[in-house]
């Protein structure tokens, strides 16, 4: 699909690399000129915002995982630089893409649940790229609140500061608009007709949100959709960090048992080990197929001659439990669901072929970057920071923690969550029920598997984190009390 031998690559560095250990696969690349010492642009760039719904970060090929084959992504790593400490802003849709739309928390943007509205007062990235003069298009899953705006039943027809990208007829079975694997191929068709047939003087801002593997959610309900694979023996092995502690704090355990909003887990219940395979083997599988959709995009800006002068961002709005602690979909904090793919490519501007290892990214840092690239001016508002210094400079100064916000029960708005993620450490605390802190070892511990809050040795750690969130509670106006 990527020439340049782009594929060849990716396929050997990936067997090359270590999953478990997350070696890098882009070892031994030879880097590009990037940055302003690099090839200079003497017309703005397009931006080109790919992403899916619901990819935990491990679940790209290109981030050293053996168990599924995703090119089209991959291509876009091997061009640019690929983060492997990025997190979103929550781990739920709608809260997380109003943080990725205008580099604010969900708690400033009044998106907290799944189906509340926007601020309307807060300026998105449509409404800031369109003022600069960009032609902005939005094709694909808004979710904010509705997922699609296209469809006839919806009540929200538009949005704000983009023209729709029509790419899926609502007349026909609409039922079927929430499955990627109805959806993402006419959303990559209609993506790469556009850029194939663009003649606009302005440059344009494309947001293509696909909706796989999303579809992930449904094997819990409907299993009867998805059929087990003839051979066995391709069902992916279980993660090292498969089983649940006992001691899980307890409001993740009522969540484990709540059958409502994000209830996916409730039907694990009594699932064998061979079962949890079959629900991995999907998901690696969804992966696959969005990748393809995303591939025609691709393919289309090459062919159009664009890639020289396009800025391209890939992430996902949130990842899943992907079986790591017995947990199904999203709606927690551990890694699974925190963590998201994020690579910045920009052809002869960014260094190509790095994997960044070092540096704490995040959903915030989204619309930045593009204004940033763009020479669009950045809002004062914005939470998050362009990672184009990093990008130009693997050394520079960053960021020393980021912070994920999780709402598990629209009934019940007391139980929330809120995350640290600091160089070594990863401190989780819950507004409610026992044993209401987690602190992970995440250099020693990468699986999360044993809880260190409550170890005498480790109070200096955990104090510090709880005063890093407690700073930026108080910087945030956020309304989270830190107890305990």
């Amino acid at each position: 699909m990527h020439k340049l031998n782009r594929r060849d690559f990716v396929r050997k560095a990936g067997a090359a690399a270590g999953f478990l250990g997350f070696a890098s696969p882009f070892a031994g690349c030879n880097m590009q000129a990037g940055g302003r010492s690099g090839k200079r642009r003497t017309a703005r760039p397009n931006v080109l915002f790919i992403f899916t719904d619901q990819q935990t970060l491990t679940a790209m090929s290109a981030y050293g995982n053996p168990l599924l084959k995703t090119p089209a992504m991959d291509g876009i790593a091997a061009g640019g630089v690929a983060f492997r400490r990025s997190y979103c802003t929550s781990p739920v849709c709608s809260p997380s893409r109003s943080s990725l739309t205008t580099s604010r928390m969900p708690h400033e943007t009044a998106v907290n649940y799944n189906g509340q509205a926007l601020d309307g007062s807060i300026r998105n990235m449509g409404d800031i790229f369109r003022q600069a003069g960009y032609r902005t298009v939005w094709g694909g899953k808004w979710h904010l609140p509705e997922s699609y705006p296209l469809r006839r039943k919806s009540k929200q027809h538009e949005i704000q500061g983009f023209e729709l990208l029509k790419f899926y007829d609502s007349r026909k079975n609409w039922p079927q608009w929430g499955l990627g694997d109805i959806t993402d191929e006419p959303l990559g068709d209609a993506a790469a007709e556009f850029i194939s047939g663009y003649s606009d003087d302005r440059p344009f801002l494309l947001g293509v949100s696909f909706c796989n593997p999303h579809d992930i959610c449904i094997c819990p309900r409907k299993p009867q959709n998805y059929g087990e694979p003839d051979d066995i023996d391709v069902l992916p092995p279980l993660p090292a960090n498969f089983d649940v502690d006992p001691n899980e704090p307890q409001m993740v355990q009522w969540k484990r048992r709540q059958h409502y909003y994000g209830d996916e887990i409730t039907y694990t219940t009594g699932w064998n080990e061979k079962r949890w395979k079959w629900y991995i083997y999907n998901y690696y599988r969804m992966t696959e197929r969005v990748d393809r959709a995303i591939g025609k995009v691709l393919d289309a800006l090459r062919d159009k001659g664009l890639e020289d002068n396009t800025l391209i961002i890939f992430t996902s709005d949130h990842g899943d439990g992907c079986g790591a602690h017995k947990w199904a979909a999203k709606l927690n904090l551990y890694q699974e669901s925190a963590t998201v793919p994020l690579v910045v490519s920009f052809k002869g501007v960014i260094p190509a072929g790095r994997l960044d290892s070092k540096h704490l990214v995040c959903g915030l840092d989204v619309l930045p970057t593009m204004c940033d690239y763009a020479g669009v001016k950045r809002l004062a508002s914005f939470r998050g920071r362009s990672i184009r210094p990093v990008i130009e400079n693997s050394d520079a100064d960053w960021r020393d923690f980021v912070v994920t916000e999780l709402a598990t029960d629209p009934k019940n708005e007391q139980y929330k969550g809120r995350m640290v993620r600091t160089d070594r450490y990863k401190y989780n605390l819950y507004s409610a029920g026992k044993r209401n802190e987690q602190l992970f070892d995440l250099l020693n511990d990468p699986g999360e598997t044993q809880n260190l809050a409550y170890e005498p040795s480790m109070e200096a750690v955990r104090g510090k984190h709880r005063n890093l969130l407690q700073e930026w509670i108080r910087r945030t106006n956020d309304d989270f009390a830190v107890t305990g």
